[in-house]
């Protein structure tokens, strides 16, 4: 009797031309239109768009902030995560709710918010100000806010591997007089490196791109506290649509070779676990 191969999804040529076709005009066509319109530029025309001084602050402001939040993202999400999994408490239910929070809100919304209580006269600003703690139209405060949109992405990615952690390894470590310090570092860490490294690349992924709370937070100065989607808003308001999108395509490369090089460290992370 002649075998039959089936498919493990019914439909499988129409659903995958459906998504490669979604894909195209929600990502491929609109990259391809930006490098396009930024090719219209000269060699020196897009050098001198995209190499002043001015962009290489806002370069290194954009990477430099992603980084710095994503990195601190990295140690409260692996924390929150921890809690939520391993206790129990009053209102556990709330703030495992709270954490989708940054994702359901408007962005523009928390950056409202961060900038009216860090303010001078707001609510957290009238005690920090004097201290020296600038926690608006600062750097700083961009780090603030990109930490608040970034949480949820370390914490979300994180907690199921430790819901799914077997007891057990835990057990046999205590049992071979191993130290709650040392079960962690030797067992649980290595298992969680994977996840710990797929939500600090989301979290920098969205760290770079975000503009809504920045732009309320920052104050959006030159050389100082302007990041780069803020420059390329600057470059479309004066007419300079070139200008916008050979940044843009800079921001773009950089940013997906940062998370070419993140996924091969998140592949060795996995291949260290086995």
């Amino acid at each position: 009797m002649a075998s039959v191969n089936r498919r493990v999804l019914p439909g499988f040529s129409l659903t995958l031309g459906y998504t490669v076709f979604y894909l195209s005009i929600l990502v491929l066509i609109p990259i391809t239109a930006c490098f396009f319109k930024a090719a219209s530029l000269s060699f020196q025309e897009f050098w001198h768009a995209v190499w002043t001084e001015r962009a290489r602050a806002a370069y290194l402001l954009t990477f430099g902030a992603a980084f710095v939040a994503a990195i601190v993202n990295l140690f409260l999400g692996l924390l929150l995560a921890w809690v939520l999994v391993r206790y129990t408490f009053p209102g556990k239910k709330l703030v495992d709710s709270l954490v989708d929070l940054p994702l359901a809100l408007p962005t523009a919304v928390g950056g409202l918010v961060y900038s009216s209580l860090y303010v001078q006269k707001g609510w957290l600003g009238q005690y920090l100000v004097p201290l020296g703690i600038q926690g608006a139209y600062s750097r700083f405060a961009i780090v603030l806010v990109l930490v608040f949109v970034g949480l949820p992405f370390v914490v979300r990615t994180v907690q199921p591997i430790l819901e799914d952690f077997d007891p057990e390894a835990e057990e046999a470590s205590a049992s071979l007089g191993g130290t709650r310090w040392q079960t962690f570092r030797n067992i649980i860490l290595p298992t969680l490196y994977p996840a710990l490294i797929t939500g600090f690349a989301l979290a920098f992924a969205r760290g770079v791109g975000e503009y809504g709370s920045v732009v309320f937070v920052s104050g959006n100065m030159p050389y100082k506290t302007e990041i780069a989607p803020i420059l390329i808003v600057a470059r479309l308001e004066e007419f300079a649509y070139g200008e916008a999108t050979a940044i843009a395509v800079v921001l773009l490369i950089i940013s997906f070779s940062m998370l070419v090089l993140i996924n091969l460290l998140e592949r060795w992370s996995m291949r260290y676990e086995h």
